[in-house]
């Protein structure tokens, strides 16, 4: 399944019949098992139906870090956005990718 940055914004939880996902370097996670974390409400909402690299990277909730763009961050910041792509991984299914 390959869907656009508008697609993804279907799935930012707000519709219960939706599943919630959420895109860290390009691929799309399922986090509906997470929605006590990802959905309306949770701790980490801001980042459904977005791509969250950014925010992830530099551990920040801010808005503007709310996007895929890779640019301008540090090695420790890329190393950082690693790991969590690998607790992704390990927790929840990819199901797809963004595309243009």
């Amino acid at each position: 399944m390959e869907l656009t940055l508008d697609q993804l914004k279907q799935y930012d939880g707000t519709d219960p019949s939706n599943p919630i996902y959420i895109a860290v370097k390009g691929r799309i996670f399922d986090v509906t098992t997470g929605k006590s974390f990802y959905g309306p409400g949770g701790s980490y909402a801001m980042f459904a139906g977005k791509d969250a690299s950014r925010a992830l990277a530099k551990m920040s909730k801010n808005d503007e870090d709310v996007i895929g763009s890779l640019d301008g961050l540090t090695e420790k910041e890329i190393g950082v956005l690693d790991d969590w792509e690998k607790k992704f991984e390990a927790k929840y299914p990819i199901i797809g990718s963004l595309t243009a």
